[in-house]
């Protein structure tokens, strides 16, 4: 699907923030994003430490849809929230734009953070 819509002109793109030391989960999910890559989506990193952002999940759709996620108490997600306050939609493209700015590739998240945590 991402190959195609990348193909059509679409573009993917994200920022995942996350904590140190890394779960079996965000390893396991940086694994998968070589192959998304290949397909044309631009995943990027950050550290929590390194992220001046809000503390929940939201997706950005062509910097006009905000969708804040909402997640259970036991992690899981629970529903997403549509925003249509053009205010705050305003605030979280900023965010986002703050945290492409700092965040690096996979590949140099890896090599960066190697030593310290990704590999056992």
């Amino acid at each position: 699907m991402v190959r195609q819509a990348t193909a059509e002109g679409r573009f993917f793109s994200r920022v995942r923030v996350v904590g140190l030391p890394l779960t079996d989960y965000i390893r396991f999910s940086m694994w998968i994003s070589g192959f998304t890559r290949e397909a044309g989506d631009d995943i990027r990193y950050l550290t929590r430490e390194q992220a001046e952002l809000p503390h929940y999940d939201y997706w950005l759709f062509d910097s006009r849809k905000l969708v804040k996620m909402h997640f259970g108490d036991d992690d899981r997600f629970a529903y997403g929230e549509v925003i249509e306050d053009p205010a705050v939609i305003v605030k979280h493209n900023y965010w986002r734009d703050a945290a492409k700015h700092h965040a690096v590739t996979r590949d140099e998240f890896v090599a960066r953070y190697e030593q310290r945590d990704i590999r056992r």
